[in-house]
């Protein structure tokens, strides 16, 4: 089974050390145009003009699975508590679960 992950803008060294995992881990990203050609993991849109038709659904698709990663990004840069974390990722992905029950919990609760 594959799964997807949207990407933002790693540093290129940080890319370099993603993409191997990602191939070896069996997965692949989701990318913007400005990931084109960076390798077989990361898919991204087609460029250009006069795109055929079944490239203009590709990248219909290819849109709707990428939002809501994007805007799941654009909340957590919201959140204020999370700017001045010192602690690994890991524990932030861990940090960032609760909160993001409270958050929904909050916003549906009125």
């Amino acid at each position: 089974m594959r799964y997807q992950a949207a990407c933002t803008t790693p540093s290129p060294r940080r890319t370099w050390t993603i993409l191997p995992a990602l191939r070896q881990a069996g997965l692949i990203a989701l990318g913007d145009k400005g990931y084109h050609g960076i390798g077989p993991e990361v898919i991204t849109p087609y460029k250009g003009k006069g795109k055929l038709e079944p490239q203009k659904d590709a990248n219909r698709a290819h849109t709707r699975l990428r939002g809501p990663g994007e805007r799941a990004n654009a909340q957590l840069k919201t959140w204020r508590i999370l700017r001045k974390l010192r602690c690994s990722p890991h524990r932030a992905g861990q940090l960032a679960r609760p909160i993001h029950v409270l958050h929904n919990h909050e916003l549906t609760a009125g």
